[in-house]
């Protein structure tokens, strides 16, 4: 494996002990390089225009802002953002949709799946305007017998109450389940529930170096990791 996740555990999965699949939207099958460049470039440049600020002082205002409820279901939330900066979040995005991409090998990884016949299911922070702006542009939603989205739970991942929540509308034994993300706050929460496979995306956004470690987690670069030639 690639030597940047040398130290993590290994990718030794017993697939015919796993019944549920569950795969997170944004970092993990999504190019995080969508989310980054709206929120660090799109909504600063166009939040300075509207208020005469250059983009760096629009930035110095903004960060701090999204810092205070990272984590949070109002971070995620594009109807909060449109109302706390006077902008409307959705339209914005539409006008950068052409950044949003699979990642490498990830429709090779759904299809594998469904060829073993695990029951593939999508679970975002994403809010619905976003996730239904991202499955238009994708066809991704055609690979999932399910699709939930946090604000459907009201809780976001990173807390405990989401997967307690999950479980009570999705039936799935933690033992018999595996989770990827590139969120290695909403691993813990998945791991600390029960979840017995847990697996972290080193490299979330094409245009940033990949992380050299996901602490303790079996970690990949890309799903043509997880494929049977990779094996």
């Amino acid at each position: 494996m690639n030597n940047l996740i040398m130290s993590a555990p290994s990718l030794d999965i017993d697939w015919n002990g796993i019944d549920s699949v569950f795969l997170d939207m944004d970092g993990t099958l999504l190019d995080l390089h969508f989310d980054n460049h709206f929120w660090l470039e799109h909504v600063p440049r166009r939040y300075g225009e509207a208020r005469g600020l250059s983009i760096e002082e629009a930035k110095a205002e903004l960060l701090p802002r999204y810092r205070d409820i990272e984590g949070t279901l109002n971070w995620y939330c594009v109807d909060h953002w449109s109302r706390e900066l006077g902008l409307d979040i959705l339209l914005l995005k539409q006008e950068i949709e052409h950044l949003i991409a699979v990642h490498p090998h990830a429709l090779d990884f759904l299809e594998w799946l469904a060829s073993l016949g695990k029951r593939r299911v999508l679970v975002t922070n994403a809010h619905q305007k976003t996730l239904a702006l991202k499955l238009e542009r994708t066809r991704l939603g055609g690979h999932f017998e399910r699709v939930l989205t946090s604000h459907d739970l009201g809780a976001a991942k990173e807390s405990a109450d989401f997967w307690h929540r999950l479980r009570a509308i999705e039936a799935f034994d933690p033992e018999r389940s595996l989770f990827v993300d590139d969120n290695l706050d909403v691993l813990r929460a998945a791991r600390d529930y029960g979840l017995r496979w847990t697996i972290a995306i080193l490299e979330p956004d094409s245009q940033q170096a990949p992380r050299r470690s996901a602490d303790d987690f079996a970690a990949i670069l890309n799903f043509s990791e997880l494929l049977p030639e990779a094996r």
